[in-house]
């Protein structure tokens, strides 16, 4: 076993991460050098209180529900669980869906857009079944495909109000320049994985975390889809952009929620990485005119709210907006090679001017378009021009974190 070494004492807000020369790995002050150990492991969060908040927020949810929506999203929500089930059990593999119900990627609840298919009979406004779709379905076909796949009888009535919205496949976004200190929407990551984006900067709630500076993103760009081990060294920029362990290391992998492949509904996927503090800086940065700026978002969170204006800073497709056109979406996740994951309680965006994100932003924080720039979600996914977001309430308890921005 590696020998641990006691952080030296600092004059600074906050501690520096420790480091084993021996194996250019770094460890924590309480990480355990076996292999097989589990006790950096954090608890299952519990999130049952932001779940039941976030069920009785007025801005989560459309003004209006008719029973009948209610009845028929739960029913497509629980198709959608049981295919990731049979997908983690290798009955079917995702990328292969070309038909049929293989089609239906997610479901939630929305007011509809001006522009979309169909609106409520109660008019416009009026809460109407979002369904996204890996290939380009008529209406007709949506419904055929949930009615007769999915066995959900309720989609045949003509009255029930459908938005379609072709995605493709939902991947979860895996991942360009140099920067120290490094700037918030940059290229980071695992050192095993292609490149991602470091979201913003957090402080732990209790001791000894709320000594450490942490950088917050996703589970799938620090952690490796859950295929990492805690102390693993994360790198700016990331592998993909040119990065290389140990040189590029800013720091270390210091806790995530697991990814639950099995059928279970995820609500996160989020990971935190413990920084140098000379190595990062609290800024967002987007390129303007030629030059690198740089802008502070708050660290009081917001609730996602229909057609909120929302922008990130993202390593791939910088500075976006885009407009918030679900609260509370269910979703089937490609994670590639690690898996499907089922995530509810999702936000949906789409872009104002293009898309509001591409591969490589994943772990971009997403905040409200306006001068006080409250954080809104962390993003994790996109498909066909939508983007999805985990929100920012569940993230910040899962990873019992304060926004430190």
């Amino acid at each position: 076993m590696a020998t641990k070494k006691k952080p030296p004492k600092s004059t600074s807000e906050f501690d520096d991460p420790i480091v084993d020369e021996t194996t250019q790995q770094q460890a924590p002050d309480d990480y355990d050098d076996d292999e097989n150990a589990e006790t950096d492991s954090p608890p299952e969060p519990d999130l049952s209180a932001e779940l039941a908040e976030d069920a009785e927020a007025d801005e989560s949810a459309p003004s209006a529900v008719d029973n009948d929506v209610l009845n028929v999203r739960a029913e497509i929500e629980a198709a959608l669980c049981a295919g990731v089930e049979r997908s983690a059990n290798g009955v079917q593999a995702l990328a292969a869906a070309a038909s049929g119900g293989d089609c239906i990627q997610g479901v939630g609840i929305g007011a509809p857009e001006f522009d979309m298919e169909q609106t409520a009979p109660g008019g416009p406004g009026i809460a109407v079944l979002n369904i996204y779709v890996s290939e380009p379905m008529s209406m007709e076909e949506t419904r055929r495909a949930i009615f007769d796949d999915m066995n959900v009888r309720g989609v045949a009535d003509d009255s029930l109000p459908v938005n379609v919205h072709h995605t493709g496949i939902i991947d979860s976004q895996p991942h360009r320049h140099r920067a120290r200190p490094a700037p918030c929407g940059i290229s980071v990551g695992h050192f095993r994985i292609t490149a991602g984006t470091l979201g913003c900067l957090a402080r732990g709630r209790r001791s000894p975390r709320n000594r450490r500076l942490l950088m917050l993103s996703n589970n799938h760009v620090l952690a490796n889809s859950n295929n990492a081990r805690f102390g693993d060294s994360i790198i700016q920029p990331g592998r993909a952009d040119g990065g290389i362990n140990p040189r590029d290391r800013i720091a270390i992998l210091e806790r995530f929620v697991r990814i639950d492949f099995s059928g279970r509904a995820n609500l996160v996927d989020a990971a935190s990485g413990w920084c140098w503090g000379d190595r990062v800086r609290r800024e967002q940065t987007y390129r303007a005119g030629g030059a690198w700026r740089h802008f502070r978002i708050s660290s009081t969170p917001r609730s996602c709210r229909q057609g909120l204006i929302v922008g990130k800073s993202g390593r791939t497709t910088q500075l976006t907006s885009g407009r918030i056109t679900g609260c509370n979406e269910t979703l089937r996740v490609n994670y590639g090679a690690a898996g499907v994951a089922l995530f509810r309680n999702q936000i949906a965006i789409r872009g104002l001017r293009g898309d509001f994100s591409r591969g490589g932003d994943s772990g971009s924080i997403i905040w409200t378009w306006d001068s006080r720039r409250n954080p809104v979600g962390l993003l994790f996914a996109g498909g066909g021009g939508y983007t999805f977001a985990n929100k920012i309430q569940y993230v910040l308890s899962a990873l019992d974190i304060n926004l430190y921005t």
